[in-house]
This record gives structure tokens, sequence and C-alpha cells, in this order.
């Protein structure tokens, strides 16, 4: 089984051969502002667009937690938008982060990138804004991708570790 591969830089340039995907995780309520989604705005218009078409038009599609939208940005590369956070605030429910639902799209996600042939890369999805916990996330990935021989790099902008 591989392992997932730790990088300092962008997750929004991955550093690999062949097709790309890049992973990363929506809320299910149509919000696209902060965070990630900020970085993949200011590279490709396409995947904040299909997004919001998705959301907009949710009544008649498959968005909702754990859903995975497969976004073309560029020859052999793609933007995975993962739903995997209900809301954008901490309540009484607790962190907007689920872990099911993330759970749920890193298997979906596994099943496109191997029709592809494509690695995957993502920042540390679900911990940023989302409040999740790596320790809880990086076991997911690990059965759901790595464990079916998909490359998987995680990539630490600047500091973290």
């Amino acid at each position: 089984m591989s392992e997932i591969t730790y990088v300092r830089g962008d997750a929004t340039v991955p550093s690999a051969k062949g097709p790309k995907v890049i992973a990363h995780v929506c809320n299910d309520i149509g919000g696209w502002g902060k965070g990630f989604v900020l970085a993949l705005s200011r590279r490709w218009p396409e995947p904040e667009a299909a997004y919001r078409a998705w959301h907009r038009d949710r009544a008649h599609n498959d968005f909702a937690l754990g859903a995975v939208q497969l976004v073309p940005v560029g020859r052999a590369l793609w933007v995975a938008n993962m739903v995997g956070q209900r809301g954008i605030k901490t309540g009484s429910k607790g962190v907007p982060v689920r872990y099911e639902a993330i759970d749920t799209a890193l298997g979906r996600l596994a099943d496109e990138a191997a029709a592809l042939g494509a690695s995957v890369h993502m920042p540390r999805i679900g911990c940023g804004l989302a409040g999740g916990k790596w320790s809880r996330i990086e076991p997911l990935i690990t059965e759901r991708l790595t464990g079916r021989g998909i490359a998987v790099t995680v990539y630490d902008h600047g500091g973290g570790g």
C-alpha cells in the first residue's frame, strides 16, 4: 500500500506527471468565498462556476453531503469539488466538517481517479474552516485512495508540517 506524500507548496500547482485531480472540501449551502477555494478561483473560474450551478440546480442533481463534482481545468487536470461540510459555522452541532461525507466523497473520488489513471493532490482537506482534525481525515484518505493504489500528495502551504 502506498503512503501519502507530504510536501510544502501550493496544491493548485500539483507536482506530478500524468493526469491529476486537485481535491478539496466544499460546504452544502452553496457558499464559496473563504479558504482554499479562493486559491482555486484565482487560477480557474470553472470550479466555482460549476459548484454554484450544481448547488443552484440541486433539486435535479446529486448535490448533497458526500457528493463529488469533477471539473476539468486543463489538459489532464481536474478539480474535485467534494461536499464534506454542513454549513459554514460552528454551532450547537459542532464544527462544519462531516467525516462520513468526506469518507463517502473520497470513495467516489477514488473511482473517478482510478478511471482517469490520475494522482490526487490536496491541502489538508476539512481541517481549515471546516474545523476537522487531520488525525480523523488522514486514515480516510489512506483507506479510500492510497489503499487502492492511488498516489496522493498533501500540500502544506508555507509553514505547517
